[in-house]
């Protein structure tokens, strides 16, 4: 029998017994989820619920598979990741962002060539009104999906080093440098906006 505080594993074993409301349960439990990660990546909202609804349908086509070797959240994480990137990958290829020109650059002697911004670390600073908030989502929307996936799983929606390296497939190093290079490039696409939001002194 389904139960309403049952856990996303569970919410698994219950299907694979043949219970239809288990699969309602974990598509109630999770479809925001996916939904939110499935626009942030493809910026469109019809795209997001084409996304939705086939991540689920992978979901109900493959569970039996899922061993729980990992956990279920970071199956359904890599399931959303790559049905997004299927989705968009011609549509960006088109028009993609050369991450080269917002890297920092330095002088023969080692220092910064242009003054770097370090909004990034100043806890103080007030970054997430609404303005500056649709500022750092557009630059994010606009990294190359290798970066910019990264960056929404870990700073966004939260998910351990681990977690995003099992949903990526790749090492827990590999995964914090491509999150130290996207950082790099987001602060220096961001570098000017915050520039101009400085306080201006008085006359």
């Amino acid at each position: 029998m389904v139960q309403e505080s049952g856990s996303d594993l569970d919410l698994v074993r219950w299907i694979k017994e043949g219970e239809q409301s288990a699969f309602e349960r974990l598509v109630e439990r999770f479809q925001d989820r996916v939904y939110r990660l499935a626009l942030r990546i493809s910026r469109n909202p019809q795209d997001a619920e084409e996304i939705t609804q086939e991540v689920f349908l992978t979901i109900y086509q493959k569970i039996v598979t899922f061993e729980a070797r990992a956990a279920f959240g970071t199956w359904l994480y890599r399931i959303a990741t790559n049905a997004a990137l299927m989705k968009i990958r011609s549509r960006r290829a088109q028009n993609e962002l050369t991450i080269e020109d917002y890297l920092p650059q330095f002088t023969e002697e080692g220092h910064h060539r242009f003054p770097v911004a370090d909004w990034g670390d100043d806890p103080e600073r007030p970054l997430l009104d609404q303005e500056s908030r649709e500022a750092l989502e557009n630059a994010i929307s606009a990294l190359p999906p290798d970066y910019q996936v990264p960056v929404l799983l870990r700073d966004v929606e939260g998910l351990s080093n681990a977690e995003v390296a099992e949903v990526l497939r790749v090492s827990v190093p590999a995964l914090k440098a491509r999150l130290h290079r996207a950082r790099l490039v987001l602060r220096g696409m961001l570098a000017n906006y915050f520039r101009e939001r400085e306080p201006r002194p008085a006359a």
